[in-house]
């Protein structure tokens, strides 16, 4: 570990720590209906699409409302995704000529983008054409991530209103999401990349003669318009297979950092909305700062397994005695593809920097864990923040156990029908997860794909079926995972992993926003401080420990004590 590795760890936190009030106070004006500095532009625009659409944005709905509004939204985007990735080969801007997707390797591919997975059983430049990659995939990143924005602000609306039966209109969300805050965000970001020099073009592919006198072909494409996306709205789906490792989606140090930077910038600032519309911001001050202690503490550790190099490494190509550079790139180097590691697992993006199959076995073990504590230390654009709300009510319910009191959380008191969506919630996807690589161990067809045998085989596939279920997307990368086997049960395993997870907390947020708001007394538990912050962090980790540590023990728990007794897999 260097000083200069950790000067960029405390800059990243202290520019994304400035950037939480001024986000969030534009979220919070914005999805309010109050006025901003973009309503004179884009307010025709916006009442336009409602016109055109038959919506009243003045017309709010109840949860189950809201709820059908959204499922109905993500499966006509499913169905128009895989419509386009299995005709292809017909459609424009397809200068390769590249073929239609078979059947599975679409329904996997659709669903992935659709749920804000981005997992990819594919290499982008290889398979998608523009057209699939524009119209499709990365229209999908936004509509995802807008759904995601949206499902916090029911949540939030939950908390902050009183005896109402409504929590807004699915509508109205998704168009604000988009229109104000991701496309404008999104136009001056891919600029940005085009200036550290991400392509943005429509030319075929170039064939080059290497210097060895061997052919080459040079991805092209419209790459900067996805990598701004994909980045902000914690998608994380490549354009070419490499991913942020590739010079043309991530050349410079620069452009390394704000991709970095752009990951967490909507889902920290989603705490600072949450305290606003509650009418006290340490509230939302409180949510961050247990999403900040887990991140923390998890850049810790993976730094320092990958920086540290253990004397049984050494024989291992790519263990130097500045830590484990295999699989990295030396552009980046450890503290930055470390810290990059971190984040992607921690805000269910999925882009990479580096290669986590090659990370020693406790630097790969933090990503996973990320995933499997429901990525809410920070989390995808709006996932992130419900996620980390369903532990802080069970946290609230335990807290009122142990005082023998009903538990209360903003003004609002949690009782059994709440605690029971939440417990169903974040119950669903270690359900995938677990199941799905039980069933993976057993049948040949699981088997199959693994590259490695052993404890580091089995943490492929714990990882895959993580980071599936979590709807985060990255890989250990040595998993073939582009069979039918693994293409439909991933597929599945994303569909529980997010509307799972959606439907009880929408039902959470109508039961809230129907109750009265009771006035603390002295035996209220404080939830903006301190020892609220530690009894979250807690919830988290306890539960995270009690589902996972079994599975983590036979993966990369097991491969680091073989490490050290000099085995390698």
């Amino acid at each position: 570990m260097t000083v200069n590795g950790w000067l960029q760890i405390v800059l990243y936190c202290v520019l994304l720590l400035l950037s939480v009030r001024p986000l969030g106070g534009f979220m919070h004006r914005l999805f309010a209906g109050e006025r901003v500095f973009l309503t004179p532009l884009l307010g025709p625009v916006e009442r336009g699409f409602y016109k055109l659409a038959g919506v009243d944005q003045r017309s709010e709905q109840n949860w189950l409302q809201y709820a059908v509004a959204m499922l109905l939204f993500n499966m006509l985007g499913f169905a128009l995704l895989y419509l386009i990735l299995r005709t292809q080969v017909w459609l424009p801007l397809n200068p390769q000529q590249l073929p239609n997707l078979s059947a599975d390797l679409a329904f996997n591919t659709a669903m992935s983008f659709t749920t804000n997975t981005n997992w990819q059983a594919y290499g982008g430049e290889a398979t998608m054409s523009y057209f699939s990659q524009m119209v499709g995939l990365a229209v999908q990143n936004f509509l995802s991530a807008a759904t995601g924005i949206a499902l916090a602000l029911a949540l939030i609306r939950g908390f902050a209103r009183k005896t109402a039966g409504e929590i807004g209109n699915a509508w109205v969300d998704i168009t604000r999401a988009t229109l104000y805050l991701l496309l404008p965000i999104c136009l001056f970001y891919a600029v940005f990349l085009i200036w550290q020099g991400v392509p943005q073009n429509f030319s075929a592919y170039t064939e080059a003669t290497t210097l060895e006198g061997a052919k080459q072909v040079i991805a092209q494409g419209p790459i900067a318009s996805q990598e701004a996306i994909k980045m902000l709205g914690t998608n994380g789906g490549g354009f070419v297979n490499a991913n942020s490792a590739h010079p043309f989606e991530n050349p410079t140090a620069l452009s390394n950092f704000f991709e970095m930077l752009s990951i967490f910038l909507i889902g920290a600032a989603l705490t600072d909305v949450f305290g606003r519309a509650v009418g006290n911001r340490w509230q939302g001050h409180a949510i961050l700062g247990a999403m900040m202690v887990l991140f923390v503490a998890g850049v810790a550790l993976a730094y320092w397994a990958e920086a540290s190099a253990p004397n049984a490494l050494a024989h291992i190509d790519g263990v130097q005695a500045a830590g484990n550079l295999e699989g990295k790139e030396t552009r980046f180097g450890v503290a930055s593809s470390a810290l990059f590691a971190v984040i992607t697992t921690a805000a269910s993006c999925g882009a990479v920097n580096a290669m986590h199959d090659s990370f020693t076995a406790l630097g790969g073990a933090i990503p996973m864990l990320n995933i499997m504590l429901g990525e809410v230390v920070i989390g995808g654009v709006g996932a992130g923040f419900y996620g980390m709300m369903l532990y802080a009510l069970i946290a609230i319910f335990m807290a009122g156990l142990m005082v023998g009191r009903t538990p209360e959380y903003v003004g609002k008191k949690i009782e059994a029908r709440e605690v029971k969506l939440a417990s169903l919630a974040v119950l669903a996807a270690p359900l995938a997860i677990l199941g799905f690589t039980a069933l993976a161990c057993v049948l040949p067809d699981g088997l199959k794909g693994l590259a490695n045998a052993g404890p580091h085989g089995f943490s492929e596939m714990l990882y895959a079926y993580s980071s599936a279920a979590g709807n985060n997307g990255s890989a250990f990368a040595g998993l073939s995972a582009n069979s039918v086997f693994y293409n439909v049960t991933l597929g599945l395993a994303m569909l529980i992993g997010r509307f799972a997870i959606i439907v009880p907390m929408l039902a959470i947020a109508g039961s809230l926003a129907a109750k009265k708001q009771v006035p603390a007394s002295a035996g209220t538990l404080p939830t903006d401080g301190g020892l609220f912050v530690a009894l979250v962090v807690a919830v988290v980790l306890v539960f995270g420990g009690l589902t996972f540590l079994p599975s983590l023990v036979l993966g990369p728990i097991a491969e680091h004590y073989a490490m050290l007794a000099g085995t390698s897999f």
